[in-house]
């Protein structure tokens, strides 16, 4: 039997199948059900619209298990590989500034950049609470590409799970990335010397207040928007005028305080903060003076702790401040031989107090 044939009964249903096979598929649920993570049609419509449809590339699109790079496109840009991961538990999913979906992937982007490295590729697997809104999905995951496209990486392969309702809040977020390292780059927490400068590109806790006001717990009358930002085009900025930074970290979960005891700690060195010096938004003040908290504490997504040498600090504060990301970079304090491993702060009494590791978590789920 030829089915080949244009006249055939074969040849008909063959090209109604095609159809339906190229068809574009489409979720016609308003919410996500325990069917959208079966493995079966749901899933697959699930995926192709909402995740493929957003993230849209090439080696996305190829749908296999796992994504494949070119090796050569790799060693182009430089001669070691930094891979990452994390997860995104954040509550509430959506606040002033941003949400889960673009804090997820500008957190993953950053805890690459400041490695040294260039993103190139992220993974994004979601844990998704049965009952969430398909249009909240929906919003996340072009979000996700939004920030994706504005850090110059692409999303490349993933994972979807749904668990019963009351399993999960919402939906949980795990991104990891991939990036290289640029020849002869050597920054690590170990690097610290005494006279060099700590710089830091804005204010602190933006994040950490913006989060606790969007929980509603708070009768306040202000809204303070997230820092939740990319910051490799910063650090390639930094990069390109002192490539001997000793050290750079995001301050993330228990903030600049938290990454300096750990630099201290590292390098076997003190670290002197001058209190005055210290960027710190007045509506940040107002909450932190209401609930007993530091801003040296509180967590930020879109700022970075920058060591350099003394001699290099000028020109590297002018370049930081010449970039979006950094244009309140300043100076806020300096490395000292003693006493090792510890932090503290020159207040502005004239007084010194130790700035230590917190003990417990000044705020859960911040990210």
């Amino acid at each position: 039997m030829n089915f080949s044939s244009a006249n055939s009964p074969q040849h008909d249903l063959f090209a109604k199948v095609e159809q339906v096979r190229r068809r574009s598929s489409k979720v016609k649920d308003s919410n996500i059900t325990l069917a959208h993570g079966s493995g079966g049609k749901a899933m697959r419509d699930l995926i192709d619209d909402i995740f493929v449809g957003s993230f849209d590339n090439p080696i996305l699109a190829e749908l296999e298990d796992q994504a494949r790079i070119s090796l050569d496109s790799l060693i182009a840009l430089g001669d070691r590989l930094a891979f990452t991961t994390d997860s995104y538990v954040i509550d509430p999913i959506f606040f002033p500034g941003g949400n889960i979906g673009s804090l997820a992937v500008n957190g993953t982007v950053n805890d690459l950049a400041v490695s040294g490295a260039k993103p190139l590729y992220l993974s994004c697997a979601l844990i998704i609470e049965e009952g969430l809104p398909v249009k909240t999905l929906r919003q996340i995951a072009q979000s996700m590409k939004a920030a994706a496209d504005f850090a110059g990486v692409q999303i490349v392969t993933g994972d979807t799970k749904v668990v019963n309702r009351g399993s999960a809040d919402k939906i949980f977020i795990n991104t990891s990335g991939v990036g290289i390292i640029r020849e002869g780059m050597a920054i690590s927490a170990h690097n610290l010397q005494p006279g060099d400068k700590v710089l830091f590109n804005g204010y602190l806790g933006d994040h950490g207040a913006a989060v606790i006001i969007a929980r509603g717990e708070l009768a306040l009358d202000t809204t303070i928007n997230s820092d939740c930002q990319p910051l490799n085009s910063l650090v390639e900025t930094i990069l390109d005028i002192c490539p001997e930074v000793r050290a750079m970290r995001d301050a993330t979960r228990g903030g600049v305080a938290t990454v300096l005891n750990e630099f201290a700690l590292s390098s076997e060195v003190g670290i002197k903060l001058i209190e005055s010096a210290l960027p710190v938004r007045e509506e940040v003040k107002g909450v932190c003076e209401l609930l007993g908290l530091d801003p040296l504490y509180l967590a930020n997504e879109g700022k970075l702790v920058v060591i350099v040498p003394p001699s290099a600090a000028p020109a590297v504060l002018a370049g930081m401040k010449a970039h979006p990301a950094g244009e309140n970079t300043c100076v806020i304090g300096e490395v000292i031989d003693s006493p090792p491993g510890v932090v503290f702060m020159e207040t502005m009494f004239g007084t010194e107090r130790i700035v230590d590791l917190l003990v417990g978590d000044q705020l859960p789920r911040i990210c």
